[in-house]
């Protein structure tokens, strides 16, 4: 995580070593710094403008959304309804919560292993709701509406029983170190399914504010659909911003067991200052907003450069959000300085992801490989990619339909050292990354697991990795599963379509080993904020492709820009 602060290092409190889950240790030293979907919710930001032309292949937006959403029902954890069209999983985790006397069965499985880590579901539940949100309208228009709120709802029903008291939130079911002693599929597991919570004497502000965000986030997506779950998501909202806010501490203080996995590396204020956003959306309430601008400084909202968003760092997304509501004009006077002051470091990560802060020294820029990738670091790289793509996507659309965006200065963003982009080019920058992932690539090579000609065969996932249990209920032990199935050399017998995997490197070079898991792990939330754009990006097309149609052959003809595809 490459951050800097105005006027001082970040805190050593906050400095420290990362372990990334399903894999090895791997120490991370942080550098000092809608739709509506139903009608009557918010109006979806549009793109800024057609898809930026390229020599590459168009690529299929449509099946790329459609798959991305199989993936969530591989990652179910719990009872899987008659509807569920993975066909190589079934029933798991049936005694989830039992030893603690709480009923924690469903939810997802975050990665290729078997734990349910409550921070980076919900982040991951976050960002699904928020790509509907913005891209609502367009999910309904391919036809996979109901099947993404499906994707919401299984980690939101989860949220809602984990969320047992108003001051007593469920963070964890399963231990890391012992699920990565075995190989199983989940429907053998064998290893410890210990619950662990966050509660006054044991708080944890991070895990209970992301889960405050996730649960407001959905209950806009629900609010017409289902109005009196909506309203329960956002009782439960409520209740869990209170607590995070009123009992203050890093869940990973709280529940040891995440520190090698999950470890909550940025702190939790960053989480406070999200869900306090996520509740302004929701509610309208300006107290939350008066939250928001008065811990702008002493949460870190308006000081942090931020290079990286994740389900950890959430400083961009805050940034963010909060210049929507300058952009909108929804705020009021008292307000406007700080959201100004939000905005530029807003601009900041937009700018650093586009190489275009000419100011902040070396760490003002994300590195890109000589493919084009935005790359953060080695260990599941792809996660920063896809949120990359949705911010500048979703900052564009916020520059493009603000009040004050009838000239084109108004519509762009301004870098560090002097300089900046239009929107359109911010737009640009979203797509790359997103064609990058399907496969405008040095490798050729898609990134999301099914989709196109070449991509993964050999991902990091036990379920996928081993005989489906529909097939074959022979029980498959922790150790056999490593000698039987792990060791095989040849591809997966189930492909986990959807999954984006972690990626290649900094030299764009990728190696398809089952036993590379910095590389072919995949996790929930490298695909989350896909599901929108995809959406999205086949709207456009499509329109591009009508609009081809209608024109005239001699106009097709009569310009060489003509002969180009529209997509990298």
């Amino acid at each position: 995580m490459r951050i800097t602060r105005t006027g001082g290092a970040m805190s050593a409190a906050a400095a420290g070593l990362w372990l990334r889950p399903g894999q090895l240790a791997v120490a991370v030293l942080l550098a000092s710094a809608a739709l509506s979907l139903v009608a009557g919710a918010e109006s979806p930001a549009p793109a800024p403008g057609p898809l930026p032309a390229s020599s590459q292949p168009r690529h299929d937006y449509e099946d790329a959304l459609h798959k991305s959403l199989l993936y969530f029902e591989a990652q179910r954890s719990g009872r899987l309804p008659h509807g569920q069209r993975v066909a190589w999983r079934d029933h798991s985790g049936l005694t989830d919560g039992l030893e603690q006397g709480v009923d924690l069965v469903g939810g997802y499985y975050d990665a290729g292993d078997h734990v349910k880590f409550g921070l980076p579901m919900a982040f991951t539940v976050t960002m699904l709701s928020w790509s509907l949100l913005e891209y609502g309208a367009d999910v309904a228009d391919a036809g996979e509406l109901a099947h993404a709120l499906e994707s919401i709802k299984w980690g939101a029903d989860y949220f809602i029983k984990a969320h047992t008291k108003p001051h007593e939130l469920w963070a964890e079911v399963g231990d890391g170190d012992t699920d990565h002693y075995c190989w199983q599929r989940p429907e053998d597991m064998t290893t410890s399914r210990q619950a662990y919570k966050v509660d006054r004497e044991r708080p944890g502000s991070d895990v209970a504010g992301e889960t405050a965000a996730a649960m407001a986030a959905a209950s806009m997506v629900f609010r017409e659909h289902n109005p009196h779950y909506a309203s329960l998501l956002l009782h439960h909202a409520l209740q869990l911003f209170e607590f995070a806010d009123t009992y203050r501490g890093k869940y990973d203080s709280s529940i040891a067991e995440v520190k090698s996995y999950y470890a909550s590396v940025s702190g939790y204020h960053d989480e406070l200052l999200w869900a306090a956003l996520w509740l302004h959306r929701a509610t309208g309430r300006p107290e939350f907003l008066d939250y928001v601008v008065d811990n702008a400084h002493a949460f870190g909202g308006t000081g942090w450069a931020i290079t990286e968003f994740s389900w950890d760092v959430k400083y961009a997304g805050v940034q963010i959000l909060a210049s929507r509501l300058l952009l909108n004009g929804e705020h009021s006077p008292r307000h406007r300085e700080t959201l100004e002051q939000y905005r530029s470091k807003a601009e900041h990560y937009v700018c650093a992801c586009m190489g275009r802060n000419a100011a902040g020294g070396a760490d003002a820029n994300v590195e890109r490989s000589p493919g084009g990738m935005i790359y953060i670091r080695q260990w599941n790289n792809m996660q920063y990619v896809t949120s990359a793509a949705f911010l500048l996507s979703a900052y564009s659309g916020y520059l493009s339909s603000s009040s004050g965006a009838s000239s084109a200065a108004a519509a762009a963003v301004t870098c560090a050292g002097g300089g900046g982009a239009s929107a359109g080019e911010v737009f640009a920058a979203a797509v790359s990354q997103v064609d990058y992932v399907l496969g405008s690539n040095p490798r050729g090579m898609s990134y999301l697991v099914g989709y196109g000609a070449r991509y993964p065969a050999r991902v990091h996932h036990r379920a996928a990795s081993i005989v489906p249990y529909k097939h074959s209920k022979e029980f498959i032990g922790c150790a056999q599963g490593f000698d039987d199935w792990f060791v095989r050399k040849g591809a997966n017998p189930n492909v986990v379509v959807g999954a984006i995997v972690g990626g290649p490197d900094r030299r764009d070079r990728f190696r398809d080993h089952r036993d590379n898991y910095m590389q072919t792990e995949a996790c929930t939330y490298n695909t989350a904020p896909m599901v929108g754009m995809f959406a999205m990006l086949n709207r456009l097309a499509r329109a591009e492709s009508a609009a081809a149609a209608a024109q005239p052959a001699s106009a097709a003809t009569s310009s060489p820009a003509a002969d180009q595809s529209v997509n990298r």
